[in-house]
């Protein structure tokens, strides 16, 4: 008697099951707005759709769902309280909290962030701006998507750090996927005299980490980022990172000279650019459209950067969704200055970082607790 051995399409297909998603809050309305949404893609189905997070804490096991999409306000128990039940009763669960753009909710979702949920992402005030706004269904399918994808990959060991030939031959760093290694430039010879940030999903704690680790840097030249944040959260991120760092940061205000020793972060929904101004350099806040999907986005600050600081400009993409980034990173290396990505490891989504090492623009891919020491060696002079 023949064995039946399932076909390669047959596994693959075990492993992709539809991801599962509970939708919890307390609207009837958008419960079953999400709900659709989810239901419309071909590799998602809902799990659970529920009212308040104790129903959430209750159904949980039995709804085994991978991700969670958990409102903050709602009876019984409340988002920020259900957030640490849940994941103590499932291992590896995805929590993204949605809250409406508030300053209380704003806070909390960065306490959210804290104890263990793996983004957020803002809510319009009512039920008629959500069922209109096709921004907000992306980047919460995309949320979704991206972020149970890397928790699905199987584990695998970590790559080393990745550095330019001239250093250590590429062949010997096992890559952590299947991917051939990317090829990195050397280091420019030119001094660095800026250092630009851009970051997205899984940015917040990618950046508190980053800065408090890099206070020679920010004395010595400006610090300019762009997170992909909306209107307060980029408020409060700016005190957040004051803290981190112990400099002064805060959101780009138009017309504001660029000093060293402070940090400017982009304002949510406007997208921050450089320009000179005499012996200065100017920040000038930009209401255009949205670019690749988001406002602020990193491409205008890193381009723009060009003009002032030419070879003197050096980019850092952190974790995030997209390739955000990576068209300015390419002009900023052709001008003789650097790129640095995030490596895979440690991101949250290696879409960003990605981008721009697949793109062969990065002079090194490091683990988010290497890049402050390289940067600040890289500032005071060391080429290596």
């Amino acid at each position: 008697m023949s064995t039946a051995v399932a076909s390669p399409v047959a596994q693959d297909s075990r492993k992709q099951e539809p991801l599962r998603v509970m939708v919890v809050d307390d609207s009837v309305v958008i419960r079953g707005l999400i709900s659709r949404w989810i239901e419309a893609e071909p590799d998602m189905i809902v799990a659970a759709s529920l009212r308040t997070g104790l129903d959430a804490v209750k159904q949980v096991e039995r709804a085994n769902p991978d991700v969670v999409v958990l409102d903050i306000e709602m009876p019984e128990l409340d988002g920020i309280s259900a957030l640490p039940q849940l994941l103590a009763k499932k291992r590896n669960l995805i929590v993204i909290m949605a809250s409406t753009l508030t300053r209380r909710n704003a806070e909390i979702s960065f306490k959210a962030l804290s104890l263990g949920a793996a983004d957020y992402i803002p809510k319009p005030e009512s039920t008629r701006e959500i069922a209109a706004a096709d921004i907000f269904k992306h980047d919460l399918i995309q949320k979704i998507r991206h972020l149970a994808a890397k928790r699905r990959r199987p584990a695998t060991a970590a790559a080393p750090p990745l550095v330019p030939r001239e250093q250590e031959p590429l062949a010997k760093a096992t890559p952590a996927t299947s991917r051939p290694p990317p090829t990195l430039r050397a280091f420019s010879a030119n001094v660095p005299r800026v250092l630009l940030i851009g970051s997205s999903t899984g940015g917040p704690q990618a950046l508190m980490a980053l800065v408090g680790g890099i206070g020679p840097v920010i004395d010595r030249c400006p610090v300019l980022i762009t997170q992909h944040m909306p209107p307060t959260f980029t408020t409060i991120l700016a005190e957040h990172l004051a803290r981190a760092a112990g400099r002064p940061a805060h959101e780009g205000v138009d017309q504001e000279t660029v000093k060293q020793g402070h940090i400017y972060l982009a304002p949510g929904g406007r997208h921050m650019r450089v320009v000179r101004k005499g012996a200065d350099a100017v920040i000038v806040l930009d209401d255009g459209p949205a670019v690749n999907f988001c406002k602020p986005a990193v491409d205008p600050l890193f381009t723009s950067a060009i003009d002032v600081w030419q070879g003197g400009a050096l980019a850092v993409i952190l974790t995030g969704m997209g390739s955000d980034g990576m068209r300015g990173g390419r002009q900023i290396v052709a001008a003789g200055g650097n790129v640095i990505a995030q490596d895979e490891a440690s991101s949250v989504v290696w879409g960003m970082p990605g981008a721009a090492v697949q793109d062969g623009i990065c002079a090194a891919v490091l683990p988010l607790q290497q890049i402050a020491p390289k940067l600040v060696r890289l500032f005071a002079g060391d080429r290596l």
